[in-house]
């Protein structure tokens, strides 16, 4: 058997807002380049999937119909429809929006499928982790939500608790609100703090409907938090949560705008911390939900240096060939690179270890992160029998 399964299609290209919107193409068009030339794909534990767009039925199952509808109409008249967020600066119209959408819905939802048939043991879908997106409208670049949809699939096969795991710069608004009130889904999120970035939501208190108290965890960071405390907080919370919850597959979404490099966010977290935290999340797959584990894109926006690094890593980890921290990047991949984006590239894959303190060894009051972890610890672990200061 094959141990994970990638989804990928030049097709998948297609959802383009057009010259100059930050969610560009090229960001995944790279890191398939880097994937190839890395020689992942002739990986025998890697297969490599195409699929059509998702019918109507399948996105229906977390958006409104009426949505779709108004999707499928803006695209082909090209008019706005701003009430429902097409048309947007973010999410402007563009001819073939919804079945470029729904494409991405269907790669996130056969990799849910594959998983949970025991076909493969873990799924990718680097262009996935369009987490902003409401059952009713589009937000943040994000025109149907595939997470959400994934999710929903896991649960009418018969899944009975799904993590969702998000590790965006920003917050995983979308998925959080369509299973607000599910018990059965938990929905982790590390980010920026709502009230310095985009959404502007997922603050600490926010745990959950009264019937799924504690199933919305959200850890909110101060701007310019580094990957050793990035990890911090990430260790500090979700390893206790999810072994409480013990869900029987992890859903996660690697979007990697935390970098300090990025154009869209304030936080400073390099290639090797999300690396890290890949491996984590892997770790955590096998440990509490045997190994099924479904892995997406998100978003990421220094499109040369960042995205196809992270990204890269993340298919190597999912096929259990991880790539050694610090390797040459190929020759041929940088000049791509550089044909393509006028860009000086990276030359290496990381390599510089990030050395972080585990919660057990104390928590600081004086540091703004500890506190922004004691805040969701306080408010989430006393719902799953854990003490917020020892566990």
């Amino acid at each position: 058997m094959r141990v994970a399964r990638l989804l990928w299609s030049p097709e998948l290209l297609r959802y383009d807002f057009g010259p100059g919107h930050p969610m560009a193409p090229t960001r995944l068009d790279l890191t398939m380049r880097l994937v190839r030339e890395l020689g992942l794909l002739e990986e025998p534990t890697l297969e490599v999937a195409d699929v059509a767009p998702a019918p109507d039925a399948v996105v229906q199952t977390v958006h409104d119909a009426e949505y779709v509808a108004a999707v499928r109409r803006a695209a082909a008249t090209g008019q706005p429809d701003p009430l429902r967020g097409l048309g947007t600066e973010d999410d402007p119209v563009f001819a073939g929006m919804h079945e470029a959408g729904a494409r991405i819905v269907a790669a996130s939802v056969d990799a849910a499928e594959a998983v949970w048939s025991g076909r493969v043991v873990h799924g990718v879908n680097v262009a996935g982790g369009m987490h902003h997106a409401r059952r009713g409208s589009a937000s943040g670049f994000c025109i149907y939500n595939d997470a959400a949809a994934a999710v929903q699939r896991l649960l009418d096969l018969g899944a009975e608790r799904v993590a969702y795991v998000d590790l965006d710069a920003h917050h995983g608004d979308g998925v959080e609100s369509i299973f607000w009130d599910d018990p059965r889904v938990l929905t982790f999120s590390v980010h920026q703090d709502g009230h310095t970035l985009f959404p502007g939501t997922g603050n600490p208190a926010d745990t959950g409907g009264t019937a799924a108290h504690g199933t919305a965890v959200n850890v909110a960071l101060p701007p310019r938090t580094d990957g050793a405390r990035w990890l911090r907080a990430v260790n500090a919370v979700l390893p206790a949560v999810l072994r409480e919850f013990d869900p029987q597959v992890i859903v996660s979404q690697h979007g990697c705008d935390a970098h300090g490099n990025d154009p869209l966010t304030d936080l400073n977290v390099g290639v090797d911390a999300q690396r890290t935290a890949a491996r984590w999340v892997h770790d955590l797959a096998h440990e509490v939900a045997d190994g099924r584990w479904v892995a997406l894109g998100g978003g990421g926006y220094a499109v040369v240096d960042v995205v196809p690094l992270v990204w890269a890593s993340l298919v190597a980890e999912a096929a259990h060939v991880p790539l050694p921290a610090g390797i040459v990047l190929p020759e041929h991949w940088r000049r791509d690179v550089e044909e393509m984006s006028g860009l000086d590239p990276a030359e290496r894959l990381g390599g510089r270890d990030v050395a972080w303190r585990p919660w057990s060894e104390g928590y600081d009051p004086a540091d703004d992160v500890d506190r922004a972890v004691l805040a969701t610890r306080k408010h989430v672990f006393p719902t799953w029998g854990l003490d917020p200061y020892r566990d």
